[in-house]
């Protein structure tokens, strides 16, 4: 296959069909841009809405439009499929294969209120499956009081979140997360009114509802006679940190700032996602760089693959974390840092390793990045763009492959927004930072969107592809043949049996792979199971 480094590739050969602006199957239909392609099942787009969420207006639709859309398939499914519906929720959440958590507990709450008895059942004996931390509790209240009641099934479900982990577990569940969204668990303990004959456990329920407790009762309960004491005024936080284990949101805002306290946390434990949260103080602390530095023990767990499992770490919020701590200050602004490099290093290697080992296909790939107007949505609502992500995405496949190029829609100009789009291929690899490949792709000019031209492109050029994957939104309309008649054409023309991965980066209702084609597959944009999808697929 040619490698020029950041080579105009052109427009692709001429090929007599039907434009992408006009139905070319009768499966096809309208997408948001003006375009045709071919309508998701609502299997499908059940995936795509719990891994990418809606909560985040497209270059065509808004937030809302898609979230209501996406709630009718959930509704739907919930009267049809419930038993489907609530297994696919459950097996989601808890791989932790999507960014945010907020569309599966959405999702979850639809089957407790809208399916049948048995729907109902299965979806409220899932939400400690679903609900695993109290913020999630207090989430999933929110959405399910929109919909129902507070019926005895619901009020079961609740009252059993609470006493079916043992007291220690409960003790982190409250002290650690204590309200969120206009909910607190004092809240949810007088709507389920949770009975229990365990001392202990009614200790902790009293001192959530307010109720006096005495410090003889309160011994019992080790973790809130620690955070009980962190309260009072002189306390000795690092001391009780190490003793009672406690967690930064047990403290007092006034000991968040001192070099002991972090130093007793780290001593006790930081859970994975919380410690890249915590980069940009612990490097304005000094403890990640001089005198008595932790950087090495900080940086070894960053990047161990077990410690990324255990914790649900997703592979988008690793990106987050490193851009954000690269770039040396806050999305706001208001707090800025000295990015220590072997810190930043550190996150480049998470990200990779957060998607556990992928492995290499051994073929000759194509990976092409959308990168048209309609791709700078943000994906579930995060700060990162469908088009800074797409160059993320094709880098953890160019990781472990050999055989690839990189190319992006770009505009046929070269300069800037053109009608006719047009392929370029893209100058970043493995070898660079994410941060600097993702630069590249947000720098480029882009044109209308047609993702026919890999497969047009690729036939001009007599390039030899085993595979193409596509990463994108779906909304093309600009070429002048749809992408599965190039394909075909493609086929046809090379003699190979061609396989197209199409990944899908919004949560909308098409797609441009032809369902009824056993060597394309549509798969959801940043799945963290998505690099194995498309490995085991490429290599059948």
């Amino acid at each position: 296959m040619a490698r020029a480094r950041s080579a105009y590739l052109g427009v692709g050969s001429r090929t007599v069909g039907i434009p992408q602006s006009v139905q070319e199957d009768p499966r096809q239909v309208p997408n948001s841009a003006g375009g045709f392609g071919f309508k998701l099942d609502d299997q499908a787009r059940l995936g795509r809405f719990l891994v990418l969420g809606s909560d985040a207006p497209t270059y065509y639709a808004t937030a809302r439009e898609l979230t209501k859309d996406n709630a009718q398939v959930v509704v739907r499914m919930a009267v049809e499929d419930g038993t489907t519906l609530v297994n696919t929720i459950v097996a989601i959440s808890q791989s932790g294969r999507a960014p945010k958590n907020d569309a599966a507990l959405f999702a979850l709450a639809v089957a407790a209120s809208f399916g049948n008895d048995e729907t109902r059942k299965l979806a409220l004996s899932s939400l400690p499956k679903v609900a695993r931390i109290g913020t999630h509790l207090f989430q999933f209240a929110g959405y399910v009081e929109t919909f129902r009641g507070w019926g005895r099934g619901l009020r079961k479900a609740v009252a059993d979140w609470y006493l079916d982990r043992d007291v220690d577990s409960m003790a982190y569940q409250v002290l650690k997360y204590r309200q969120r969204g206009g909910w607190s668990h004092r809240d949810l303990l007088r709507l389920a009114h949770p009975e229990t004959a365990e001392e202990a456990r009614r200790t902790l329920f009293d001192f959530v509802c307010r109720r006096e407790v005495s410090a003889e009762a309160m011994a019992a309960v080790p973790m809130l006679e620690g955070f009980a004491k962190a309260q009072q005024e002189g306390a000795d936080i690092p001391a009780l940190i190490r003793e009672y284990r406690l967690a930064w949101e047990m403290l007092p805002d006034e000991a968040m700032n001192k070099r002991a306290t972090w130093d007793a946390l780290l001593d006790v434990g930081v859970p994975q996602t919380a410690l890249m949260r915590q980069l940009p103080r612990l490097t304005n602390l000094e403890m990640l760089s001089g005198k008595g530095s932790r950087v090495d023990e900080v940086t070894a767990q960053l990047i161990d693959p077990e410690k990324l499992r255990r914790g649900r770490v997703h592979p988008v919020n690793v990106l987050i974390a490193q851009r954000t701590y690269a770039s040396g200050h806050g999305i706001k602004g208001s707090t800025v840092w000295q990015p220590v490099r072997k810190v930043a290093d550190a996150l480049d290697a998470a990200f990779y390793a957060a998607y556990g080992a992928v492995e290499p296909t051994g073929k000759r790939l194509l990976l092409a990045l959308d990168v048209s107007g309609s791709m700078m949505t943000q994906i579930s609502g995060l700060p990162i763009s469908c088009r800074e992500a797409t160059a993320a995405l094709a880098l953890v496949t160019a990781n472990v492959e050999k055989d690839y190029t990189i190319v992006g829609f770009t505009s046929a100009d070269g300069r800037g927004w053109s009608r006719q789009a047009a392929l370029t291929e893209l100058s970043i690899s493995p070898r660079q930072r994410l941060e600097d490949a993702i630069n590249v792709v947000s720098s480029l000019p882009f044109g209308g969107t047609d993702c026919s031209l890999p497969f047009r492109v690729a036939k001009q050029k007599g390039w030899e592809i085993d595979g193409v994957v596509t990463y994108t939104d779906n909304e093309t309309w600009a070429g002048e043949v749809h992408t599965h008649v190039a394909l075909n054409d493609y086929r046809r023309a090379s003699g190979i049996m061609t396989r197209s991965v199409v990944v899908g980066m919004t949560a909308n209702e098409v797609s441009v792979a032809d369902p009824s084609d056993p060597a394309s597959m549509d798969c959801v944009g940043f799945d963290s199971a998505l690099p194995n999808l498309v490995s085991d697929f490429l290599r059948a």
